[in-house]
């Protein structure tokens, strides 16, 4: 099985779509299941279908052991993402390939220990590179410019980041900056699942240039996120291998 984790409104309503509530430990979760020329694609609204869970009290844990319990092997996901990088304007595409993470209060990981060994995660390809790979050479078909790579700097929101804090991020290196990537790629890893993040630059970060413009944000991901869909959708009926990364051989255990 696929999924696609992003806002909503990114299907066409004439696909055939059942929704489907999957209890887990963690709580439960509500997602589509859209059948598109014979294969099911999930899709999980990140916020809520209603966008109404801030970033730092989304249900990670729940959102991502539901998909894992409905047999998801990939999984694609849009940010909209501040730019802290000149080269990266609003409105450009960028694949995520790294994070920097500055959040404070998330559950981390499904490893609390107890009767479980002590148990670890590689983190040295958090965004699977063949998803990365895939997503370059299927734009270049679909005429979607990539800016390129970049370092997706997490943090823990709501509020939108300071002047100076832009500056710190931007000096360790990090290009963009979200609120969402941490820890959903952490736990994409320990269950073994290929994720891949597509960034939507929809601002520039505080201080760096103007000011931060609500219909901006709207306008950049209504420009960019039904193409990428498209993409992400010819990606998945194309075929997939896991053995072509090393995703689900990332637990190291003590």
């Amino acid at each position: 099985m696929k999924a696609i984790i992003g806002g909503t409104g990114v299907y066409d309503t004439s696909h055939n779509t059942t929704i489907k509530r999957v209890k887990t430990k963690y709580g439960q979760v509500e997602l589509d299941i859209i059948n598109i020329e014979g294969e099911d694609i999930i899709f999980l609204a990140r916020h809520g279908k209603g966008h109404s869970a801030p970033p730092h009290l989304i249900n990670y844990r729940a959102n991502m052991m539901a998909l894992k319990e409905l047999g998801v092997k990939y999984i694609y996901g849009t940010a909209a993402v501040g730019s802290c990088n000149e080269n990266y304007i609003p409105g450009d595409v960028v694949v995520i390939k790294d994070f920097i993470d500055f959040t404070k209060s998330r559950p981390m990981t499904f490893f609390e220990g107890g009767n479980e060994p002590v148990k670890h995660v590689d983190m040295s390809d958090p965004y699977c590179k063949n998803l990365r790979e895939k997503f370059y050479n299927e734009s270049k078909k679909y005429g979607l410019e990539i800016k390129g790579d970049a370092v997706y700097v997490c943090t823990e929101g709501p509020r939108f980041e300071t002047a100076a804090e832009i500056r710190m991020y931007k000096s360790l290196g990090g290009d963009v900056v979200g609120m969402t990537s941490v820890p959903e790629v952490v736990l994409a890893k320990e269950l073994g699942m290929c994720y891949s993040t597509i960034g939507i630059i929809t601002n520039w970060c505080t201080g760096i240039s103007g000011e931060i413009e609500l219909h901006d944000i709207q306008g950049a991901m209504n420009r960019n996120k039904e193409r990428i869909t498209k993409i992400f959708i010819k990606i998945f009926k194309e075929g997939l291998n896991q053995e072509q990364c090393k995703c689900n051989h990332s637990i190291i255990e003590l």
